[in-house]
């Protein structure tokens, strides 16, 4: 037995009940999430628990600037040796108001050579964006830079 819905017997009268049904359905609009600032500091906490996050010896080269948020070049660069004693273990880049405040994570070991890492990140909006350094010792290390995106990212709305 055929559905009355195949398209061999789909009516007139079929197609308006469909409208009808579905003209009364509530619209929904889908936003970008907006993060907060108690997510950032959760998405830091999460990272670093306890420990005290110092200032320093962490270098964030972004521009301050940028017409376009969808790539936004940026490079973290720790001055810190990296021996086999005594190295960076990892760089955390957090920022304060795309939809995920934990943009990117590099692990490392001593056979780097050296703590840096270069990417392009997404901005949603003007913000800070926050570098973090892991160092084998336990020790948090970061720096901030304050961002002005003129043409947003990452607030792409659903159709």
């Amino acid at each position: 037995m055929e559905s009355m819905f195949t398209p061999l017997h789909l009516t007139r009268r079929h197609l308006l009940q469909l409208a009808a049904l579905t003209s009364s359905l509530p619209l929904i609009t889908v936003r970008a999430a907006q993060a907060t600032p108690a997510m950032l500091a959760s998405a830091i906490r999460n990272l670093v628990g306890e420990a005290k996050v110092q200032v320093g010896k962490v270098r964030l080269d972004i521009p301050p600037l940028v017409e376009n948020g969808n790539t936004v070049p940026m490079t973290v660069s720790v001055d810190h040796p990296m021996a086999p004693e005594n190295f960076v273990k990892s760089v955390h880049v957090f920022n304060e108001k795309n939809p995920q405040p934990n943009v990117a994570n590099f692990h490392l070991t001593p056979n780097a050579g050296r703590a840096q890492v270069t990417t392009r990140i997404r901005l949603a909006d003007t913000q800070k964006v926050i570098a973090i350094a892991k160092l084998s010792d336990g020790s948090f290390w970061s720096t901030t830079v304050d961002v002005i995106v003129t043409l947003a990212a990452c607030t792409e709305e659903m159709p």
